[in-house]
């Protein structure tokens, strides 16, 4: 079956992830059969995705023409044969219990269409065995979507022992269709890459608390403050239910033995029926207070010992080529909020470190979960997961790959400035502020670079802000924060500077930083869906990458203390008539106006360009400077061969080739 041959999906289970799905498969544009076993959660499942529906267009996010026709796409079912006709492809989202999922395949082999494609949204259970049960294993793969499906970018998409190629690359294309990022599981594995990597951390979190080596507080204030993962370990652990990671970690003990053993806190927890925030205790009492996790109680064992863990799974997946390196940091990025990736954390704590931290650990308790594999020793032998990446020596456009938190090109004469972080709503971190910093004064000194455009990856945001959960995690220390904001002023302000023009290409959020980026672009495009502003008075903040001062500058003394005052978001259209947008386009227009732009940009005359900015920048501050750059710029470039090549164009109506000469 082709992709484009999938016109009808059919959702078996309409409960929380079953009717996001079929949503997510509506809004795309595929029709949808929902089907449960009882009318009433049919009902209830269909109820759901038109509040969503709802909420997605109050936020912009989808017109209402849009979200009628997504829900009129939708049908309901009790029976299961006629959930099933005319079906391409059958995406199962019953319990999390290999027994029903059994059960259910058995009876949809009954009436399912013979060339329809079986598909399994389960978070650990094994596709291999799941595939067996019906009668074309070949066209059978695990399809894993993360909770809430419709705000989630990653979806873990998974082989089983019989899985074809083509049913994996058909299964990735409709990930994309419905706009997630599809991660490729090679290999039928426990956990897969997201519940691999994160269930045995809160294993190992539970067992610290366990053996008295800390306590809660400590361990979730080194998870969140230290190595700056989105939620401390028990605090993430009561968000999900302790119950879930408990019983994944009981499968995973099942089949890949002792190093797995749930430690006995959870254990008790479940029993107790304490599951976390949804019966109202579990390692936080939410009745008394909910979660409070100090800043100030991080511990460098607590540190090392989760990542030494983290890394040996990471290690695991790797040796038995179930993913790459690259593909695990970029799952659990999208899966599970990470700021790097596991691999890139445990690579810039040393994986000599972290061996010898597992080999410690293991002479100390004798437990298999701190047996260090072969392939963690290989790595750290090696120079790391991702070895040595460094790109200091890189000419031309190759310098640009090294980039973590960017995706920096050359096209023609346009050098593209993507930042590449849609996981965070492409918040901007001290990191992202060093490659940034790097990148424009490469492309400043890049021969064929004429424009720079800068945009934010997906369609999301340009940029919602500063990271502020990454900068916590390093501290409140004034003296630190003082020299981040000259940190970010000097980067914006290379952007700022820059002799070539600059294009900012704003689609979603363009909040905080992000709109502090975009004040240094010399001309600011936007989607009509965009939301724009400087919210930092509401967090008790201000804007301190330069907001200040050039949005005074671009939209009049008051229009700036309005907006920064008042910390309040604009729409687009707003935003126009206060002067900060050249223009507002429709969304999916955005792509091909800022690329026209920016290669008109390109194809000026550069030495005019340059001087004319200059001019400009001097005249801010002192008008009589201003004009002295702007005199001594109009002679330099009367000695130009763009100048007589304007003029010869110009007189035979052609169009001129600048060159820069």
């Amino acid at each position: 079956m082709r992709l484009e041959d999938v016109q009808r999906i059919a959702v078996l289970g309409a409960g929380n992830m079953g009717h996001g799905i079929a949503e997510v498969a509506a809004i795309a544009g595929y029709d949808v059969a929902l089907r449960d076993i009882e009318e009433e959660f049919v009902r209830d499942g269909y109820e759901q995705i038109e509040w969503s529906l709802g909420k997605l267009t109050e936020k912009d996010r989808i017109g209402e023409e849009e979200a009628e026709a997504a829900l009129a796409r939708v049908e309901t079912f009790v029976d299961l044969g006629d959930s099933l006709a005319d079906a391409d492809v059958v995406i199962e989202v019953v319990p999390e219990k290999m027994a029903i999922k059994k059960d259910v395949y058995g009876e949809v082999v009954e009436h399912a269409p013979e060339e329809a494609v079986f598909v399994t949204n389960t978070s650990s259970l094994s596709i291999t065995e799941l595939s067996e049960v019906t009668d074309r294993p070949e066209r059978f793969c695990g399809m894993h979507f993360f909770n809430p499906p419709v705000r989630m970018d990653l979806v873990e998409v998974i082989s089983g022992k019989h899985t074809s190629e083509g049913t994996l690359e058909l299964i990735e294309g409709l990930a994309e269709e419905m706009g997630k990022t599809p991660v490729r599981v090679r290999k039928d594995s426990p956990g897969f890459i997201v519940n691999r990597v994160l269930v045995p951390l809160m294993n190992e979190a539970a067992w610290i608390v366990e053996s008295g080596d800390a306590t809660i507080e400590t361990v979730d204030s080194t998870t969140k403050y230290d190595m700056g993962l989105p939620m401390g370990s028990f605090e993430l652990a009561d968000q999900v239910g302790i119950d879930v990671g408990y019983h994944v970690l009981e499968y995973m003990h099942e089949v890949l033995g002792e190093a797995y053993r749930p430690c006995p806190l959870l254990v008790e927890k479940v029993e107790n029926k304490e599951l976390g925030k949804k019966t109202g205790a579990g390692f936080y009492d939410y009745e008394d207070g909910g979660v409070e996790i100090p800043t100030d109680a991080i511990d460098e064992g607590v540190r090392k010992r989760l990542l030494a863990v983290m890394a040996n799974e990471v290690a695991g997946l790797i040796g038995n080529d179930v993913a790459d390196a690259g593909a695990i940091d970029r799952a659990m990025m999208l899966g599970a909020g990470f700021p790097d990736g596991p691999a890139k954390l445990a690579d810039a704590e040393g994986l000599d470190v972290l061996v010898e931290t597992l080999d410690d650990l293991h002479e100390e308790t004798d437990e298999a979960r701190y047996e260090a594999t072969d392939s963690l020793r290989e790595a750290a032998a090696g120079g790391g997961f991702h070895g040595d990446t460094g790109g200091d020596d890189a000419e031309g456009d190759g310098a640009f790959a090294a980039y973590d938190t960017l995706d920096v090109a050359v096209e023609g004469r346009v050098g593209h400035v993507e930042i590449d972080r849609p996981h965070r709503m492409n918040t901007i971190s001290g990191e992202l502020l060093d490659e940034f910093a790097d990148a424009i004064d490469r492309l400043d000194a890049h021969d064929d670079v004429r424009a720079i455009l800068v945009s934010g990856a997906g369609d999301r945001a340009f940029s919602a802000g500063a990271d502020v959960q990454s900068m916590a995690a390093g501290g409140a220390d004034p003296i630190e924060a003082v020299e981040l904001s000259r940190k970010g002023q000097r980067t914006f302000g290379k952007l700022e500077e820059s002799d070539t023009p600059v294009v900012a290409a704003i689609d979603g959020y363009c909040l905080g930083g992000g709109m502090e980026l975009a004040t240094a672009a010399d001309l600011r495009v936007a989607s009509e869906r965009s939301e724009l502003g400087q919210p930092e008075l509401n967090l008790g903040l201000l804007p301190g990458w330069g907001g200040t001062q050039r949005l005074a500058r671009i939209v009049g003394e008051g229009r700036a203390k309005e907006v920064i005052l008042t910390a309040e978001r604009y729409d687009a259209e707003t935003m126009y008539e206060y002067g900060f947008l050249n223009e507002v386009v429709e969304n999916d227009a955005l792509d091909d106006r800022v690329w026209e732009l920016a290669e008109q940009l390109a194809g000026g005359p550069p030495i005019a360009q340059k001087y004319t900015k200059r001019a400009i920048h001097a005249g801010r501050t002192d008008p009589e400077a201003g004009l002295e750059v702007e005199s001594m710029g109009f002679g330099h470039v009367m000695n130009t061969d763009d100048l007589m090549e304007g003029i010869t164009a110009f007189m035979g109506d052609e169009e001129p080739e600048f060159e820069g000469k």
